[in-house]
């Protein structure tokens, strides 16, 4: 086991629910954009019971069978859908497409696992598609939201995180040493997310397939992160039920 020379500055309960708090001001709006955005009312269009009268109504007709065929948010399709078939859309199709991003530093091999680009994105791949699936279980509230993150991704109960203490380091060269720290901090942070399993972490490392191997790991540890989520979910909404 190697030694680094850099400091390692723990990060907080606060620290973490912060980020995740200013995430999540960032991902809500994007997720609602993304499943309400309907500029030429495609999506709308598949709920006509009438048939097209002229050219134009025919072939936007056509394209909007595409985007119900897709089952996009917002069509027929989707409607028609249950909640749990909203669950299985977000992670089983929009995760099959994003863990390409996630995937794609593993085509560089054994250089990819020296930075780590992948846990980034894998981390960032998670929160998005585990805040979807959240919101389709109906954890819209943002707290809710951040401690679902904070147990499933970090590991850590964020139920009540306690205040930051106030900084003490004044100096440059201390404020640069805890920056380091920190930083490095983030990086373990971000590695207890659900993990691809140790087999596809090493044939991942091989240069070429490397990118392929990690596509089918991080798609698989996505879908387990997805069931962590939905056990949570059904552990935290049972205490809830009862009290009402």
């Amino acid at each position: 086991m190697g030694i680094s020379l850099l400091p390692f500055t723990r990060l907080s309960d606060a620290d973490v629910a912060g980020a995740l708090n200013r995430a999540a001001a960032v991902i809500n709006p994007a997720l609602d954009l993304a499943t309400r955005f309907d500029p030429l009312g495609l999506k709308q269009r598949t709920h006509r019971q009438s048939p097209a009268v002229n050219p134009v109504d025919r072939t936007l007709d056509r394209a909007a069978a595409i985007l119900n065929f897709a089952e996009l948010p917002g069509t027929q399709a989707w409607d028609d859908m249950t909640r749990d078939g909203h669950v299985k859309w977000w992670v089983r199709r929009v995760g099959t497409v994003t863990t390409v991003a996630v995937a794609f530093p593993g085509a560089f091999g054994f250089i990819a696992d020296r930075l780590p680009v992948q846990d980034a994105l894998g981390f960032a791949n998670q929160a998005i598609l585990l805040w979807a699936v959240a919101r389709e279980d109906g954890v819209t509230d943002r707290d809710d939201q951040v401690q679902l993150l904070g147990a499933v991704l970090c590991n850590r109960d964020l139920a009540d995180p306690l205040p930051e203490d106030a900084d003490t380091a004044h100096s440059l060269p201390g404020k640069l040493w805890e920056v380091a720290g920190t930083l490095r901090a983030v990086g373990a942070e971000l590695t207890k997310r659900p993990q691809p399993q140790r087999v596809y972490h090493y044939l991942g490392m091989l240069p070429g397939i490397g990118a392929i191997v990690d596509y089918v790991g991080e798609l698989t540890a996505l879908r387990h992160a997805a069931d962590e989520a939905a056990t949570w979910i059904s552990e935290h909404s049972a205490p809830a039920a009862a009290q009402t």
